[in-house]
């Protein structure tokens, strides 16, 4: 057997390979639908077995009718619209600072240690907590809403933050210096793109949270958006409106997501599956 054919050979067997190895990927997405159908066509029919009649529960079928009326009508989204404009706007603030001063706190070490205390002190302060303080400051409305979501979004981007700058090759900031980069230019030239696959990731996860505190916000304290049209179907015994909006809810968080981490893979490519894996 000539050189040439042996050296050929591992191309062979590695083709097929890699083609097994996609099609799982294809089919994982639609695989995973099968949990969840199953258990809704389970209720659905333990529901009319059981001739439900409820102002707590609801069968699927009319949940959904009462959700597609609700998206028609403009009512769902709506409510929808007034979610994420709230969330959006404290996540903005909130990744700002938290990029900031995750920056500050990378960069100098003499900073990250006299912030330590301040950090671990006023981290663990649930976000909901700052209701009652913030009503009295700003009162109902999109303000209340954005502050506490922005002081939710602050803590996630600046740990993250600091942990990305604190993983940089050492030897790309002594070149900065040696070269006599000022703060900012090592900030645009090296800190940001070694990080950013890292504080992509840590958007994510604020993305998740904003949306989050903004529905529990009003769930708790607002009247405002799909946490208060939540509890206005509760109140109001509309069991099948509150569960579709319980639904739409999980669906827009799951859309957010998968529209970052489209984006996460098309900008950072492989490295985006290793900066992800938890």
């Amino acid at each position: 057997m000539s050189p040439g054919a042996r050296a050929s050979r591992p191309h062979r067997r590695m083709a097929p390979t890699v083609e097994r190895a996609g099609r799982p990927r294809s089919q994982g997405g639609w695989r995973g639908l099968v949990v969840p159908a199953g258990v809704l066509i389970a209720a659905e029919l333990a529901a009319r077995a059981a001739g439900l009649q409820s102002d707590s529960l609801a069968r699927p079928s009319e949940i959904a009718a009462v959700g597609i009326a609700a998206l028609i009508d403009g009512t769902m989204l709506h409510a929808t619209g007034q979610t994420l404009v709230a969330a959006f706007a404290g996540l903005a603030i909130g990744t700002s600072l938290g990029l900031a001063f995750g920056i500050l706190l990378g960069l100098f070490r003499t900073a990250s240690r006299l912030a330590e205390f301040s950090v671990e002190a006023f981290r663990p302060i649930p976000s909901v907590a700052l209701i009652p303080i913030v009503l009295l400051i700003f009162g109902f409305g999109y303000r209340m809403e954005i502050a506490i979501v922005a002081f939710a979004t602050f803590w996630p981007i600046l740990i993250l933050t600091r942990a990305a700058i604190a993983g940089i090759e050492p030897r790309l900031l002594e070149v900065s210096r040696a070269l006599g980069f000022g703060l900012g230019r090592r900030v645009a030239k090296i800190v940001l793109p070694a990080a950013l696959p890292r504080l992509f990731v840590a958007f994510r996860l604020a993305v998740g949270i904003a949306l989050i505190v903004a529905v529990t916000v009003e769930i708790t304290g607002n009247t405002l958006g799909l946490g208060y049209a939540l509890m206005d179907a509760q109140q109001s015994l509309r069991p099948a409106l509150m569960f579709a909006l319980l639904l739409w809810v999980g669906l827009v968080g799951w859309g957010l997501n998968a529209v970052l981490l489209w984006a996460q893979a098309r900008l950072f490519g492989p490295a985006a599956a290793v900066e992800a894996t938890p």
